[in-house]
């Protein structure tokens, strides 16, 4: 078990939490981060990429000379992928980039994701933010004292608050225990939980069996 110290929003000491072993002190592995974030910004594309073959491009319909006595090459089509204007060969279609990784091994990544934040001592536990309003100036100067960069915040539960006032703040990103992903967590060098998400993050691997 690891116990880190607890901060209030000006990075006064204010206490201590113990973290569960089995999710914040996992032996981290490369490769298997990899392959999730890997899983997960193909899971992002679009796939609406797409190109005219000679099913779709418009007209030559007609034979754009006869087949012999011209001296010129042979043609069928001005709408050959070899003319100006024709069509294109090989080019993408529509498709699906996502692929299937095993949910032990999602649930295998987020915990090393974490783990590596706190092992780099990148991870930080807030006993909350409260602001008198939500204005982008109020959470920069909890930002400040709390020497955050670029950092992800997670919350037990959606804020409007928080999201509201921090979202114009450059490098600083603010997610709940149930949107927490390895992407966000390898994007972000610094993690903030706060306090009331400490324990919801490792019920959510109790829950899954992982």
């Amino acid at each position: 078990m690891a116990t880190v110290k607890v901060y209030d929003q000006n990075k006064q000491e204010s206490g201590e939490v113990t973290l569960a072993s089995d999710v914040f002190e996992i032996e981290v592995r490369p490769e298997i981060l990899h392959l999730v974030a890997r899983a997960q910004m193909a899971a992002r594309r679009a796939g609406t990429h797409k190109v005219k073959t000679r099913a779709f491009v418009s007209g030559g319909g007609a034979k754009p000379w006869k087949q012999k006595g011209t001296g010129r090459a042979r043609a069928g089509s001005n709408r050959s992928p070899v003319w100006r204007g024709g069509a294109i060969v090989f080019g993408p279609s529509p498709r699906d980039y996502s692929f299937k990784v095993n949910s032990k091994v999602r649930a295998l990544a987020l915990k090393m994701a974490l783990s590596s934040r706190l092992a780099a001592e990148d991870l930080l536990v807030v006993r909350g933010i409260s602001l008198p309003e939500a204005k982008t100036r109020h959470f920069a100067k909890v930002a400040g004292d709390l020497g955050l960069t670029k950092a992800l915040i997670v919350a037990s539960a959606e804020n409007e608050s928080l999201v509201r006032s921090s979202r114009n703040i450059p490098g600083l990103t603010m997610t709940t225990v149930e949107r927490l992903s390895v992407l966000e967590i390898l994007r972000h060098k610094q993690l903030v939980l706060l306090e009331d998400a400490v324990e919801p993050v490792q019920a959510r691997f109790a829950k899954k069996g992982a």
